[in-house]
């Protein structure tokens, strides 16, 4: 029987057990880094999506039947208030209708367990307050303004808004567009021009007001867009209930400092307040609040220049819909006009789909770059 060397040691195992352990080491730091590997990929494309605008993160059919159900109510609501309640000349009431809806309807929503309240600090409260005295400031201005110029020239006017909604991005966050979408843009706003084309008349202080009103009016559709994608990242049925009692107990305020609360009850002290019109203002009410809540979840998921041409095209479609069903007699330059707006929205939707995917491709391939540089290589 052959003797152990004194120098044996059988503790460290032979050969083969020590080549083992040393190739599972080797496995073991090659899987670490191939999750290391995996982990900042992750991390690249999660950054590339961060620095993409969320609207062009939305599939395209999403937009596309959230923008096809706001454009259903808008125009009904339109129709309906045309139709059913022209006789009931109380804007502010009729705010205060709506704002009150929204608020009941939000609170039901949120008893039914649709959503949460959220912890908000006492500065992103303050930003709610303001956007709610933005959201009835604007109303407000674009009331008085329309008392001191002609319809057309407040629809042209309005047309703009667009314009403005670019500038507010650019000046504010720093956001630009394709230079292929600023010219789409053209179309869209002549067009609305031409199909309104009519008696322009205007003030001194109702052409200031008027713009004031569409800057505003910018001002407005981004901030929800933000206040909904940006750091608070709020849901639309959120800010609506945060925001609609405020902006309702305003709009009360306004009725009843310009007269009108004493117009609307002396309106109701001649009869005209009937059961079936009380159903109507009702009805009214809960399509406003249906239509609320499609407007900030389209212009979060679309975008709030997207909402702005949506607003423009609407206008052109309201003016169809009132020569089918009103009779309303129109130009040839404005029938003109339609045909322009039309074309130019679909020219602007065919921009924006071609830059949904050109941004996310070019950022991604860009934040992978970078992310190459610095990924450790695999033995």
């Amino acid at each position: 029987m052959a003797e152990k060397s004194p120098y044996h040691d059988s503790s460290y195992g032979s050969e083969d057990d020590r080549t083992n352990s040393q190739d599972s080491r080797m496995e073991k730091e090659t899987l670490i880094i191939k999750s290391d590997i995996e982990a900042q990929t992750r991390r690249a494309q999660a950054q590339s999506t961060a620095t993409v605008a969320p609207e062009y993160q939305i599939p395209t059919s999403t937009k596309y039947l959230y923008l096809a159900l706001y454009f259903g109510l808008n125009l009904s609501l339109t129709l309906y208030n045309k139709a059913v309640l022209g006789k009931f000349a109380f804007p502010w009431l009729l705010t205060t209708l709506h704002t009150t809806s929204a608020s009941v309807g939000c609170y039901i929503l949120m008893l039914r367990g649709h959503f949460k309240f959220s912890k908000l600090t006492t500065r992103e409260n303050l930003v709610l307050i303001s956007f709610s005295f933005l959201f009835t400031v604007n109303i407000s201005i674009s009331n008085v303004s329309l008392a001191m110029v002609s319809v057309p020239f407040h629809q042209i006017m309005r047309s703009t808004c667009p314009i403005f909604t670019i500038l507010i991005y650019r000046l504010l966050y720093g956001r630009t567009y394709s230079q292929a979408t600023y010219i789409s843009l053209i179309p869209v706003i002549v067009g609305v021009g031409l199909a309104t084309y009519g008696d322009y008349y205007f003030t001194g202080t109702g052409f200031a007001l008027t713009l004031l009103g569409v800057v505003l009016s910018a001002l407005k559709t981004v901030m929800s867009n933000r206040i909904m994608t940006g750091s608070l990242a709020l849901p639309a049925l959120e800010i609506l209930l945060r925001m609609s009692p405020l902006a309702a107990l305003q709009s009360l305020l306004y009725a009843v400092a310009t007269g009108e609360a004493s117009a609307f009850s002396a309106w109701v002290t001649e009869g005209n307040l009937t059961p079936s019109y009380t159903s109507a203002l009702l009805g009214n009410g809960l399509l406003a609040f249906v239509l609320n809540v499609s407007s900030f979840r389209t212009n979060k998921i679309a975008g709030a220049l997207t909402m702005t041409v949506c607003a423009n095209l609407k206008q052109c479609l309201t003016v169809l819909l009132g020569i089918l069903l009103f009779d309303v007699t129109v130009g040839v330059w404005n029938g003109a006009g339609m045909l322009v707006t039309l074309v130019g929205a679909g020219i602007y939707s065919k921009v924006e789909l071609d830059s949904k995917g050109k941004k996310v491709e070019a950022t991604m391939a860009k934040d992978l770059r970078s992310d190459a540089d610095v990924t450790p290589r695999v033995p």
